[in-house]
């Protein structure tokens, strides 16, 4: 008999692999499928398609660094979170069920990006989300993993402190 929380442990290695497969597949077909630089409108005045590298991290933060260190630093601390969010998941310390989702969701991302970092020694973005004028920084499906793990922990750590502060009361 499987116990619950070995279930649950496979469930969120299945949606941080699914998080990984769906990110590789995307960044391949951007990569065979169309060339550096291309650009296109999906929906106007929102969003476009913009098939670019970034040797950075987050925000393009490191891009313009010139340095032989910066892809293995980058890839030694991808691989110091990925092991410590492991950790986190492994001895039940990752919260709740949001949270413990949340996780796996960050983990795809990252791991995802440093597959990339690792074979290419940068990152595949393609997805330009804009209001009007005002762009945010070209991101992938990774990135935008990372960012729906982080809202599911924030979501769940604000919980958390409400109904701390209701059983105090």
């Amino acid at each position: 008999m499987i116990s619950h929380s070995s279930r649950r442990g496979w469930l969120l290695a299945a949606v941080a692999a699914a998080v990984i497969v769906v990110d590789q597949a995307s960044k391949w077909a951007v990569e065979n499928f169309s060339p550096p630089g291309s650009f296109r409108v999906i929906v106007p005045g929102y969003l476009n398609f913009i098939h670019t590298d970034n040797p950075g991290v987050a925000f393009g933060m490191f891009a313009d660094s010139e340095t032989p260190w910066r892809a293995p630093l980058l890839i030694a601390f991808t691989l110091l979170v990925i092991a410590f969010m492991v950790w986190l998941l492994f001895t039940n310390r990752a919260g709740g069920p949001l949270g413990r989702f949340g996780m796996a969701f960050v983990l795809g991302g990252a791991a995802g990006n440093l597959l990339d970092r690792v074979l290419r020694r940068s990152v595949t973005d393609f997805i330009d989300f804009h209001v009007g004028a005002h762009h945010w920084y070209t991101f992938n499906l990774a990135d935008a993993a990372i960012f729906i793990g982080a809202l599911l922990i924030l979501f769940e750590i604000s919980y958390d402190w409400r109904h701390t502060r209701q059983e105090h009361a």
